[in-house]
């Protein structure tokens, strides 16, 4: 299938409203699921097809499904996995049984779409649809067209109004919330809360991983409304660290079920309470009839794979890859950070097992630069802002303007290889290089890297 077909195809689903790349504030207003049914009735309905796994939160919710999709992936369970944003490769969105949808399948089913999409937008009795929303009725149609078993979908933003919010879930769950998109989603952890807790629906199992006091008690009144059962990591459902190595971290997790000893291929400290997220969640499908084994449970868990989450790509000079993109996931890349060299490579408080660390940063243009700086700046001896290609990146003259309040002159490049380009020029073997401030810094990071 000639490039240009799919390239015809992504012009296309990103010809509509698109509020990943918008650079003013979204207008809560603007989203409303009534044209999500509409568009979905259209074909059947396939949203509805398979037992579905629907994941909310502020952090960790992409990590989380990725590692129940591991698990139910090597089961005899045929499991799809829709997620967001992607890094490099929009098919990444769309998964089954972690392989990509293919360029010539994703191209026939926007063919089929393209007339529907047509006729709602020319009634627009809801509105016009987005972008996001085109592409979670291709997840669902493909998924479909596939014939899965289960289905894990991940919201995009919120979880309430989010497109994805359609589904009639199995099991909810909501991970880790903190302040993000205050724009549609409020400004307290109330507010945000009750958004990503409107994913909560009668039937359903809920799992919640540790949350402020604020949001686990709107996730509780919710539950008690929707009655609903409540399993909540930290104290239904317990991990605790056993040891570190370079490539995996060794845990223990001890579900209602059963235990279970992982080596974890993930390195951020957050992805303990994950992992402790997807066992929970993946217990209660046991419990409701599938046949999912204690080892496939470990097995699946100690072959997850997702990028771009401290992520280590290169050594000498270590080269950390981390997709934190908030002053919560920054402070949580801070701790992973702080663990890694602890245990991995012998670090201890009065000595620092590297000459320089150099930080390589961009953020999105609706981040509170100001907390993720205040986070960032007393770990490094020399900062490059840049920006990645997406239109809602910040410039890096902001970025070093915020830096430069403490002190720090930060060079500025103009694109992410520019800025691992420098970095690596001045760095020696002894010296670590990291790159964060959002997953499309990221995804360029891997991209540039990988070439080499």
């Amino acid at each position: 299938m000639p490039d240009s077909q799919y390239q015809k195809v992504l012009d296309y689903l990103y010809s509509f409203i698109d509020y990943e790349t918008m650079q003013q504030p979204r207008n809560i207003s603007y989203f409303d699921l009534r044209r999500m049914h509409e568009l979905l009735m259209y074909f059947d309905n396939p949203h509805l097809k398979a037992r579905t796994i629907h994941i909310a939160g502020t952090k960790g919710k992409g990590s989380t499904a990725a590692m129940m999709a591991s698990v139910l992936s090597i089961t005899d369970y045929k499991t799809g996995l829709y997620t967001s944003p992607h890094l490099i490769d929009l098919r990444e969105r769309f998964r089954v049984d972690g392989k990509l949808i293919s360029e010539i399948v994703l191209i026939d089913l926007v063919d089929r779409i393209k007339p529907i999409v047509e006729l709602v937008n020319q009634e627009a009795k809801y509105g016009r649809l987005t972008t996001f929303e085109l592409l979670t009725t291709l997840a669902f149609l493909y998924f479909s067209h596939c014939q899965v078993d289960f289905q894990i979908i991940e919201t995009g933003l919120g979880g309430r109004l989010d497109a994805t919010n359609v589904v009639h879930p199995e099991i909810c769950v909501i991970t880790a919330i903190d302040f993000d998109h205050l724009d549609v989603l409020g400004n307290s952890l109330i507010s945000i809360a009750t958004e990503k807790a409107g994913i909560i629906k009668h039937g359903s199992v809920v799992v919640s991983s540790p949350q402020p006091s604020e949001a686990a008690s709107v996730i509780e009144e919710k539950c008690l409304e929707s009655k609903t059962r409540l399993i909540r990591v930290g104290k239904d459902v317990f991990w605790r660290g056993i040891d570190f190595e370079s490539n995996a971290q060794l845990i223990e997790i001890k579900g209602r079920l059963k235990k279970y000893r992982i080596a974890l291929p993930l390195l951020g400290g957050c992805q303990q309470e994950n992992a402790t997220a997807a066992v929970a969640a993946l217990e209660v499908l046991v419990e409701n009839g599938a046949n999912i084994t204690h080892e496939n449970i470990v097995t699946g868990l100690e072959n997850v794979s997702w990028p771009g989450r401290f992520q280590i790509i290169k050594q000498k000079p270590l080269v950390v890859i981390d997709g934190a993109h908030n002053q919560a996931s920054i402070h949580q890349f801070k701790l992973s950070l702080a663990s890694y060299k602890r245990n991995c490579i012998g670090f201890q408080k009065d000595k620092n097992p590297f000459n320089r660390a150099i930080l390589i940063i961009g953020v999105s243009a609706d981040k509170d630069i100001a907390s993720i700086v205040s986070e960032l700046f007393l770990l490094f001896n020399r900062v490059i802002a840049t920006r990645s290609q997406h239109p809602r990146a910040m410039a890096p003259n902001s970025i070093a303007a915020e830096f430069g309040k403490y002190g720090f002159e930060a060079n500025v490049t103009d694109s992410v290889p520019e800025a691992i380009s420098l970095a690596l020029s001045e760095a020696g073997e002894r010296d670590i290089i990291c790159i964060t401030g959002s997953l499309f810094v990221a995804g360029e990071a891997i991209e540039y890297l990988s070439a080499d």
